[in-house]
Order: C-alpha cells, then sequence, then structure tokens
C-alpha cells in the first residue's frame, strides 16, 4: 500500500479514533464499540479497511477476535514525513535566529 493510501485510509475520523484506542493495546471489537460509541456493523466495516491498509491485525483467541495496530505502515508514513519535519525545524530554527537578533537589538 502505497503511503498516499495509508493517508486516505487515516484522513476518516472514525478510522483514527480506533487507532487512538489500539494504542493502548489490543482490543475486542466489543470494546471498540463501548468505547467509540459507534456501531458495531460500522466499527467493523472500519477495521476491515484498516486490515486491507495492513495498520491492523487481528488474532482470533476462541470466540472473539483482537485488534491490534501493525506499525510497519506507520513507520513508511513517519520516513515520509521525515523531509516535511526537516523544513518546518530550518524555518523554526530561522525565526528563533531572528527572534533572538531582535531581542538583542
Amino acid at each position: 500500500m502505497t503511503t498516499a493510501s495509508v493517508f486516505q485510509v487515516l484522513g476518516e475520523p472514525s478510522r483514527l479514533a480506533i487507532l487512538e484506542v489500539l494504542r493502548e493495546g489490543e482490543r475486542p471489537v466489543g470494546e471498540l464499540v463501548g468505547r467509540l460509541g459507534i456501531s458495531q456493523p460500522a466499527v467493523s466495516k472500519h477495521l476491515r479497511v484498516l486490515k486491507e491498509a495492513g495498520l491492523v491485525a487481528v488474532r482470533v483467541d476462541a470466540q472473539r477476535r483482537l485488534y491490534r495496530i501493525r506499525t510497519e505502515p506507520l513507520v513508511e508514513v513517519d520516513d515520509w514525513l521525515a523531509p516535511y519535519r526537516e523544513l518546518w525545524n530550518t524555518h523554526l530554527d530561522l525565526l528563533a535566529a531572528h527572534l533572538e537578533r531582535r531581542r538583542q537589538e
């Protein structure tokens, strides 16, 4: 999956909310439904999209399906963002230097 595709998947607020809960650790669908106040069919649909994008993995435990975050696609997004982060750091450094010069004047 491309970085652009991952951004498209993450562009849906309910999917981001699911990932926020999954940051705490592996969770069953029922807990996600209760925590997010989204219907079970909607949570299942979003989990399917997240799974197809490679952002979550599922493990079967008896009658339950437990979902967890897969970090690999997020590392790819972080790698893609690195040059932009560097650009901002450069601009912030220039701003800090400018403000310091103004302060000393």
